[in-house]
């Protein structure tokens, strides 16, 4: 069975975002005692935005967690960005790596590491990049798989982003791991609410959402006394609001037998067949902007019109609305539609240029 398969989900990954001090990673491990938790996880090295801030204890906090390990028998994991790091956790015992969100943009980086874990028998959870890029993502992964690393999980931590409206700090563009689990269907996936939050207040509910949507595992930053931790302290939860937590999430089954729900089989098939229509409604709307090309092509029109496509978002964001749909989802859902339309209208229009040419 895989490291991070234990046969019951979800598997748990808890722990400070950094290891402080001794005091504060032994304090954290007491708290963690008796509850489900399957890894201990603490941040050694720290990348931060700008120099000054807290880089983490480096060498001297895997002493820290050696005597974690001793103490309260917990399994434990790390994040590495280098080579070095690598040969470090290894002469600490650590049990699991996990590859950050800020190397895992890197293919050169991701290179190096897998480099140097090639002959290396250990767990390796890899975070997707900082921006939503799946094939960035699953081309890490398979970066460890080349050089012979054969339990490897990924985690779901949010995507940056530039816009102040979001709730979340990363927001966490869901699509994207679904899209990853499609592509590799045997990887387990876990979700990392701290991240994608950046507020203790609303962890519980990213919790269940990710249960609600299949996911094989969390990691969860947890602290001691989260108004006095030394980085991300507005994500970090008590090892009592964790227990909390796992008392009372909701797993939901990953069985797809669907012998025994026939009205489920039903509903799909209903699906189906909609999702059919859907597509066939589309076929026929660029035909129809292929005509429209034809038109704006004798009239020497241009293909995009920004009067025409503001018409567009309020009439189809009106029209959602009066549904009680969300509205972002069907103007964002127009946009792709449109900017398909505009290409084909563009083809049309290029005709014309090769015409002239000759």
């Amino acid at each position: 069975m895989s490291f991070f398969r234990t046969g019951s989900r979800p598997y748990i990954i808890a722990g400070p975002c950094s290891a402080e001090t001794r005091e504060q990673v032994l304090t954290t491990a007491e708290g963690l005692k008796g509850l489900p938790v399957n890894l201990y996880r603490a941040g050694i090295w720290k990348p931060r935005t700008r120099p000054g801030s807290f880089e983490g204890n480096g060498e001297e906090a895997l002493k820290w967690l050696k005597d974690v390990k001793e103490q309260y028998n917990l399994p434990l994991v790390i994040e590495v960005a280098e080579p070095e790091h690598i040969e470090l956790a290894l002469k600490y015992g650590i049990d699991a790596l996990w590859i950050g969100a800020r190397t895992t943009v890197n293919p050169f980086q991701v290179q190096h590491i897998a480099d140097a874990l090639k002959g290396v028998d250990i767990p390796v959870l890899v975070k997707n990049p900082v921006n939503p890029d799946v094939s960035l993502w699953q081309g890490a992964i398979e970066r460890l798989e080349r050089v012979g690393i054969k339990d490897i999980a990924a985690i779901h931590r949010g995507f940056s982003t530039y816009s102040s409206s979001s709730s979340y700090r990363n927001p966490p563009n869901w699509p994207i791991p679904i899209e990853l689990k499609r592509r590799k269907p045997e990887l387990p996936i876990f979700c990392d609410p701290s991240h994608i939050t950046g507020n203790s207040s609303k962890v519980a509910d990213v919790v269940q959402k990710a249960m609600d949507m299949g996911f094989d595992g969390l990691m969860i930053e947890t602290h001691p006394n989260p108004a006095e931790a030394w980085s991300d302290a507005d994500q970090q939860i008590t090892p009592q609001a964790l227990g909390q937590i796992l008392s009372q999430i909701v797993v939901r089954s990953h069985d797809t037998d669907l012998s025994g729900s026939v009205e489920l089989e039903y509903l799909r098939q209903q699906m189906d067949s909609m999702d059919a229509e859907i597509i066939d409604l589309i076929a026929r709307r660029m035909e129809l902007s292929e005509k429209i090309g034809l038109v704006k092509k004798l009239a020497n029109i241009a293909a995009y019109l920004p009067e025409r496509w503001n018409e567009i978002v309020e009439t189809r964001g009106a029209r959602a609305e009066k549904l009680e749909m969300d509205k972002e989802f069907i103007i964002a859902l127009y946009e792709k539609i449109h900017h398909e339309s505009i290409k084909k209208q563009l083809e049309v229009l290029s005709d014309t240029m090769k015409e002239v040419k000759k």
